[in-house]
């Protein structure tokens, strides 16, 4: 549940209540923010059905708003390559259409080519994008990746146990940045339970980041605490390290403390199983 999407549907809402708004456009919206309500196998053709709509709008800022805010849901699980990729053609289409500055506050890329470089960096998407911006991105995340390998950093469990990231040489490290308020991260912690309990053997270590006190975590879980090590991050000074904007957002370091694989969202447990893949886990 990247926080970014919610921005984006603000933005679209005063062009949908302008007088020159098509129905058209508010019906795309309201069809992207039904996106979570679908079955997973549903959800995955809708978002491929819902990015061609979007291509056949005419050029204009709201068309580049309506990709970018479906491009932030359809990262959410696997919705299979050839939709995802018509995703990321739909928002790069956009661009290419109607340019977008660059960020006022920070003077970099605008946010439509930094979501595009994420899906090529990260989902292994294709795009072709004009505007220099776009390999500003991908230089600029190639940099972030480089500067996260280095990091360390040292938090407490729930039971105030410290764990510290490079005293875990020779284990493979999935950092997982989450909180009990986000759909998709709950969705994603049966999985990283089952996984953790099943590769632990293997020398794997999961540990969840989440900034919320330790009472709320406490009250989700009930008291039955899953098999992966929950850690807290107060203030998100960690999350600011790892530059986590939206979660849930993963990390996977091999047992040389190399990056060897990150997602941009929600992982289904196939998808995190190849991340895990990369960084030498072997399936049983």
């Amino acid at each position: 549940m990247r926080l970014r999407f919610s921005a984006v549907l603000l933005l679209l809402a005063p062009a949908l209540h302008a007088q020159d708004a098509k129905a058209t456009d508010a019906a795309i919206v309201k069809e992207i923010q039904s996106l979570r309500s679908l079955p997973d196998a549903d959800r995955g053709k809708q978002t491929g059905a819902v990015a061609m709509q979007i291509r056949a709008l005419p050029a204009g800022d709201r068309k580049v708003a309506l990709a970018l805010g479906l491009s932030h849901l359809a990262t959410e699980g696997d919705p299979g390559r050839d939709n995802l990729q018509a995703v990321t053609t739909t928002l790069a289409t956009a661009v290419n259409e109607t340019p977008v500055p660059a960020n006022k506050k920070t003077g970099g890329p605008a946010g439509a080519y930094m979501e595009l470089a994420e899906l090529v960096r990260y989902e292994g998407m294709t795009a072709e994008v004009a505007d220099p911006q776009f390999q500003q991105a991908a230089d600029l995340l190639a940099a972030q990746d480089a500067a996260i390998e280095k990091l360390d950093f040292t938090l407490k469990d729930l039971k105030g146990k410290k764990w510290t990231l490079s005293e875990l040489r020779g284990k493979i490290v999935l950092v997982n940045f989450w909180a009990t308020w986000c759909p998709p991260c709950r969705k994603e912690l049966p999985d990283l339970d089952a996984i953790q309990a099943h590769f632990a053997s293997q020398g794997l270590v999961i540990l969840a980041i989440d900034d919320e006190d330790m009472a709320k975590i406490g009250s989700f879980y009930g008291g039955k605490m899953p098999s992966f090590n929950i850690l807290l991050d107060p203030g998100h000074k960690t999350g600011e390290l790892f530059h986590v904007e939206g979660i849930p957002k993963t990390f996977v370091f091999d047992r040389e403390g190399k990056l060897a694989a990150q997602s941009i969202d929600m992982r289904t447990q196939h998808q995190f199983l190849i991340m895990l893949a990369k960084a030498g886990l072997k399936p049983q």
